[in-house]
């Protein structure tokens, strides 16, 4: 059985719903770790972050195990809080974002340099927001750790400008993970706007990697990476919430693959996933929302 730890923040959403706040659980890689799940159940999931002592944390801690995900690698830190967003929605579907996590208790996390709980796992997937949250120190440690050692590594660049120190930063240490990672998982929009790129450049970047993966392209659907796919996708018949578009896909993809389906088929699936997911209101939708 395949064991995958998914790295990064889970925190408190705050979403606008006709007028009033609802509050749900969410984080870019704890989406992902959620739908891996979902898409397949046969594989362990774990997630690994650090939560503090309070009620918040209390609730996010039972919402991952709720989920199907393990919660057992997740460090409690005393004193410490979650962190917090709220997204607003245009009529469109684009969401806008504002941040309450400077503090959080997710910026523990490997604090003591220590990752060997990694070990055990058959790949590890992390996130431009996985990194960008953490000291520079710590981003540099873990990058060598997982230069030592063959873990399978999946990434998604999810570029967030406001995380990170600087821009030069964040292209370096993308750059870096970029190099390192097996499987990746980068978005148009994102690479365009991290190093100011066109989708062609962008494109061309990531063929000449020579590494499997997908580059997502929202409505146009996903390009293959690494084997060559001539895929037709049909985009979302309505768009209500895109806030974890690529989340989604990322999670159906990967289950796909380590279910042992076909690059052109795990790209369908992850597809398929997205666009049902921004038919719906919030990070994870209802069990009975997705696709069969």
């Amino acid at each position: 059985m395949k064991r995958v730890a998914c790295v990064g923040e889970a925190m408190i959403e705050l979403s606008m719903m006709d007028g009033n706040a609802q509050m749900n659980v969410a984080g870019d890689t704890l989406n992902t770790a959620i739908y891996l799940h979902r898409t397949a159940p046969q594989v362990t999931v774990d997630y690994i972050t650090c939560l503090g002592n309070d009620t918040f944390s209390d609730s996010i801690f039972a919402f991952i195990a709720d989920h199907g995900v393990g919660n057992s690698k997740i460090k409690r830190i005393v004193d410490g809080t979650p962190g917090l967003y709220a997204i607003t929605t245009s009529p469109e579907g684009e969401r806008s974002f504002t941040y309450w996590r400077s503090n959080s208790a997710a910026r523990c996390l490997f604090s003591n340099g220590d990752f060997t709980m990694l070990e055990t796992y058959d790949a590890v997937y992390l996130s431009g927001i996985s990194l960008a949250i953490l000291p520079h120190i710590v981003r540099l440690s873990l990058l060598e750790w997982l230069n030592k050692h063959l873990i399978c590594l999946i990434f998604d660049s999810n570029y967030r400008p406001h995380l990170w120190e600087s821009l030069e930063s964040a292209q370096q240490m993308t750059s870096a993970f970029w190099a390192r990672a097996d499987i990746l998982l980068p978005s148009i929009d994102d690479e365009m706007k991290l190093f100011d790129e066109t989708e062609d450049q962008v494109a061309f970047r990531f063929s000449c990697m020579a590494k499997s993966g997908a580059l997502k392209r929202g409505k146009l659907g996903p390009l293959s990476l690494g084997i060559e796919v001539h895929g037709s996708y049909l985009p979302s018949s309505k768009v209500l919430d895109t806030t974890a578009a690529g989340d989604s896909f990322n999670g159906g993809y990967l289950g796909a693959l380590f279910g042992e389906e076909s690059q052109e088929q795990a790209l369908k699936i992850g597809h398929d996933l997205a666009t049902q997911v921004i038919q719906c209101r919030g990070a994870i939708i209802p069990k009975t929302a997705l696709p069969d």
